[in-house]
Order: structure tokens, then C-alpha cells, then sequence
């Protein structure tokens, strides 16, 4: 074990040295390759039906029908941005649940979790704007501007899709951007869900504490973006992934035959433009944390939005945040779910604990519109009474 973590910290130093080497001559080598261009000559090696292929292969195991399609949001940063957009169940009466995914991921990476979801209800998952299938604008290099870029992505998607309101889980880089989407937009957010969310708590002055890999990226990738690594790899890239990231490829062995599927698709959606990467490199302070942290403003958050949060015990976020949320949201719906041996890929590394805890929160939404319904009815009992969730709405 102690081997292979100097193994992965020399590899991981290695990469940032060439990273660093990499921004000094990578423009120029590109500019006089251009003017060749022969295939033997690509380095990089980014397919958009290579990706396309992967994801339909990966998402193979989904056993419930889908429907997939690019979301024209118009210009919202560039001058006409699309969304890639899969959906399950539509037809469902049931509140629907919006999934937004982490830094450097896809929709396919949810593929343990559709099958639970869409039992029960119209699930809808895409690929955040600047990743995956979707386009890549150039983002404001200011953190908060950024920030609402993003988030005015999810509400033109939102338009786009007529979608009145919904449950919204968004996991490390998504749940950011879920909270940033329900701070600004409360009305469509029936129960927000946040997995291992990342940008909550503010940066503390010392992080000994974090894996040696984090530290390492935090300090020497600091002008960069996080995955350049990858793209510097060329096609050694999802070698690079499955050695440094090995655990990623194992959570989905038991589901997946062909196991190269996960990291071979990983390179695909960060070997492109580092469009939405760059708008997270923006937002980030030292990887791990943003330069606008969630914590500071999570009391302006509307206190009829409920809110669960989970993570996985072994994550390496950093969750000192979750008392003070606990603290601000006093009069609201706040659930804290710990899962044991989990870590930060929750949704993957306990596929079952992680479905059943958002479906909870889905079940809270539904009840949550029956019971409005159900008090916008007119009643010929005065002393009939509907139930009320206020019990639920406080802190758990």
C-alpha cells in the first residue's frame, strides 16, 4: 500500500511538471503543426463519436427506455449553446428529479442509479454546460460572474424543458451549482439534494488533512486548469486515469464487463476544450475549495426549500460546513445522511444507500405538492384537517 501511494504521488508530480513544460511550448507546437495536420500528428485524442459511442455502451446496463437530445438554450454564454439531455419515464405524474454531475463527468456516470430513479418517477440528466456532449463556450474568468453563467444555463434548460419545478441532486461541482441554482431560483427547487458537494466551507488557512494527491494538485496545478494532466497525456490518458483513479473504474466492475468503457469515457468528456473546466478553475480557490463559498450564503437561501445532504464517509471533501448550514437553517428542512465507507463518488461506491436516500427526498417533494393540493381544496369539514409536514420541516 505505501508503494503504491509514493507510486501515485511520483506519477502525479510527473504529470504537473508536464503540465507546467506543457503551457510553455503547447500553443506554439500547435500553431506549426497546423500547418500540416496529418493524423499521425494528433496528439490529442478526443472523438465526438468515440463519446458518443462510450456512453451508449455504458448506459447499455440501464435497463429503463431513454430518450436522448441536445437542448437548444440559445446564447445564453456562447453565441448558440446546446445541452446533451437524456430522460426516463416522462410520462410520470411524480415530482421529477434533475441530476447534475461533478467536475470532469458525464450522464453516463450515473448508470447505477437511473434504474432506481426513474422506477418511480420522469428523471432527467445532462451534461452541464462547457462538458460532456454539450458545447463549450468560453466562460468570464471571474468567479462569480462564472458562477451565474452556469446557473443561467440550468434555468434557460429548465425554460427550454417546461419544467414547473422538480427534485435537484447535484453531486461535488454540481451540488455547488445546484445550491447557486436554488439560491437564485426557489420557485422550481422542491427539495434540493446535495452529494458531496464541494464549495461549501471556506478555505482553511492549514489542510494537512487531505490526501496527499489533493495537496499536491492544489499546490502545483494552481495555474491551471485541474484536468489539463489528461489532455497533456494525449492518448496515454485513460491509462493515466485507470492508474491514478483505479477506485473509479472498480465502483462500476460489478455492473460493467468491459471495465476500460469508464476511464476510456472520462478521457473522451476532458480531452476537448476545457470549456467548463475553465469556468470551475474560475470559481475554485486551491482545488478544493471556491473563492465564494456556499456556506456564506446559504442563509439567503429561501427556508421552504428543503434541503438533504449527504456524503460518503471516506470522502475527502471538506465537510466543516455542515454545522453551520445545520445552524442557518434552523427553521427549515435539513437532513444529514452519512454513508458508511463511502467516498466522494457516493452515487457509485453505494449505489443502493445513496438511491434509497434521494428517493427519500423525492418522496418528501411528492408529499410535499399532494399536501399543497390537497389545502388548496375546498373543505365542507372545518375539523378535517390535512397532514402537515411541519414536523419534517425542521431540522433532523
Amino acid at each position: 500500500m505505501k508503494t503504491e501511494i509514493i507510486f501515485k504521488f511520483m506519477l502525479t508530480a510527473i504529470l504537473a511538471l508536464l503540465v507546467a513544460v506543457y503551457s510553455l511550448y503547447y500553443k506554439f507546437v500547435i500553431y506549426i503543426l497546423s500547418w500540416f495536420s496529418p493524423d499521425w500528428l494528433t496528439w490529442n485524442k478526443y472523438s465526438e463519436g468515440m463519446l458518443r459511442t462510450l456512453e451508449k455502451k455504458i448506459l447499455q446496463i440501464v435497463k429503463t427506455a431513454y430518450r436522448g437530445w441536445y437542448v437548444d438554450i440559445g446564447p445564453v454564454v456562447g453565441p448558440a449553446d446546446k445541452i446533451w439531455t437524456i430522460s426516463f419515464n416522462t410520462d410520470s405524474p411524480n415530482t421529477p428529479l434533475v441530476l447534475l454531475h461533478g467536475l470532469g463527468a458525464g450522464v453516463a456516470l450515473w448508470c447505477l442509479n437511473l434504474d432506481a430513479f426513474a422506477a418511480s418517477r420522469p428523471v432527467y440528466a445532462f451534461d452541464l454546460l462547457g462538458f460532456g456532449r454539450s458545447t463549450r463556450p468560453q466562460f468570464s474568468n471571474d468567479a462569480t460572474e462564472a458562477e451565474q453563467q452556469m446557473v443561467k444555463s440550468i434555468e434557460e434548460w429548465r425554460r427550454e424543458m417546461k419544467l414547473e419545478s422538480f427534485v435537484l441532486l447535484g453531486h461535488s461541482m454540481g451540488g455547488f451549482l445546484a445550491a447557486a441554482y436554488a439560491l437564485s431560483y426557489p420557485d422550481h427547487v422542491k427539495h434540493l439534494v446535495l452529494a458531496d458537494p464541494w464549495g461549501f466551507p471556506e478555505k482553511p488557512p492549514e489542510f494537512k488533512e487531505l490526501p496527499l494527491w489533493i495537496r499536491t494538485l492544489s499546490y502545483m496545478l494552481q495555474p491551471f486548469n485541474p484536468l489539463t494532466g489528461i489532455r497533456v497525456a494525449g492518448p496515454l490518458g485513460p491509462w493515466i486515469i485507470n492508474t491514478l483513479r483505479s477506485d473509479i473504474t472498480k465502483k462500476y466492475a460489478a455492473a460493467l464487463e468491459q471495465q476500460e468503457l469508464i476511464p476510456q469515457y472520462i478521457y473522451q468528456c476532458n480531452s476537448q476544450t476545457p470549456s467548463g473546466e475553465s469556468a470551475f478553475h474560475a470559481m475554485m480557490s486551491g482545488f478544493g475549495w471556491a473563492k465564494n463559498p456556499m456556506v456564506k450564503r446559504i442563509d439567503q437561501m429561501r427556508k421552504d426549500v428543503p434541503i438533504t445532504l449527504l456524503y460518503g464517509s471516506r470522502s475527502w471533501i471538506d465537510h466543516s460546513a455542515t454545522d453551520i448550514i445545520k445552524n442557518k437553517r434552523i427553521d427549515s428542512y435539513f437532513k444529514l445522511q452519512v454513508i458508511t465507507g463511502a467516498g466522494h463518488h457516493v452515487y457509485a461506491d453505494k449505489p443502493e444507500a445513496f438511491n434509497q436516500i434521494v428517493l427519500e427526498a423525492c418522496s418528501h417533494a411528492d408529499r410535499s405538492v399532494k399536501n399543497k393540493h390537497l389545502a388548496l381544496m375546498p373543505s365542507h369539514d372545518e375539523s378535517e384537517k390535512t397532514e402537515s409536514d411541519a414536523g419534517s420541516r425542521s431540522n433532523q
